[in-house]
């Protein structure tokens, strides 16, 4: 397990305009420079966080993920990023895992926002994807599961003498009027799984007038902001010491005193919260 580069892509996104955000991000992945190992885009990168599902939904297989296994092949980096996927006429929030080679895997987003009606217009998905890329064990979340600490609790197993993962990403659609709420869970989220924990946020104003100021951030296991970005668009690319990772759970094992306990999945109980968001 060597050091990890993982580059964040902060970004204003086109509204609903599959085309232009495939053609812009093109741009932002050429323009990264330096080799990285890992290639992180927002949540719905290729229209925004939507509704539309119906109206923007791809297939697998088809233009995004195309072009998402382009962009891996040339530069040599896992991308990562969430977008809209249709299969057997069900909709999904679906963050793609695309290594060099077309190698791939998939995280359908869980915990549905259903402030926005998020949940009447995609299905949430019921399996955690932890993967492995570079000797570092990731583990992809979107948005709104950053407000469920069990969902992505890492775990230890005593069989293999090892947490779940070593580095949590969650890519986002968070709005400014949240912001806070962002900062302290990304924090949160890396101090109780002894991980790192990287978030990438969109910035600007969506379709609906609702505003995005990014706070994009790279948070240690001990849960101190290595990098954040307030309101620029940015691309910056950070490297993760595996060394430092390892000292501190050495030194701080906490993991060895957590609570054991096993998932049960119930449906959501449906209520209108419109006008909360």
């Amino acid at each position: 397990m060597q050091d990890l580069k993982i580059t964040l892509v902060q970004s204003d996104l086109h509204w609903e305009d599959i085309e232009a955000n495939l053609a812009m991000f093109e741009e932002k992945v050429w323009q990264i420079g330096n080799s990285t190992d890992v290639i992180i885009l927002p949540e719905m990168f290729t229209t925004g966080f939507t509704m539309s599902s119906h109206k923007l939904a791809e297939h697998m297989n088809m233009r995004t993920f195309k072009w998402m296994k382009q962009m891996a092949d040339q530069t040599g980096a896992l991308i990562l990023g969430s977008y809209i996927i249709t299969v057997h006429e069900r909709y999904y929030n679906r963050l793609l895992w695309m290594e060099p080679g077309g190698h791939y895997k998939t995280y359908d987003k869980r915990h549905l926002f259903r402030m926005a009606n998020e949940h009447k217009n995609y299905s949430a998905g019921e399996s955690l994807l932890i993967s492995t890329w570079k000797g570092w064990r990731i583990c992809p979340l979107v948005c709104y599961d950053l407000r469920f600490p069990v969902w992505s609790r890492n775990r230890w197993d005593n069989a293999a003498k090892r947490l779940s993962y070593d580095l949590a990403i969650y890519v986002a659609n968070w709005p400014t009027t949240r912001i806070d709420a962002w900062d302290t869970l990304l924090k949160a989220r890396a101090i109780e799984n002894l991980s790192y924990v990287a978030g990438v946020n969109r910035i600007g104003q969506d379709g609906h007038g609702i505003e995005h100021n990014g706070h994009s951030a790279i948070i240690s296991p001990k849960g101190d902001a290595i990098w954040s970005n307030e309101g620029d668009e940015t691309t910056r690319t950070i490297e993760l010491s595996a060394n430092s990772l390892h000292s501190f759970r050495d030194r701080f094992p906490a993991y060895l005193d957590a609570d054991d306990f096993s998932i049960e999945f119930e449906e959501y109980e449906e209520r209108d919260l419109e006008g909360i968001i």
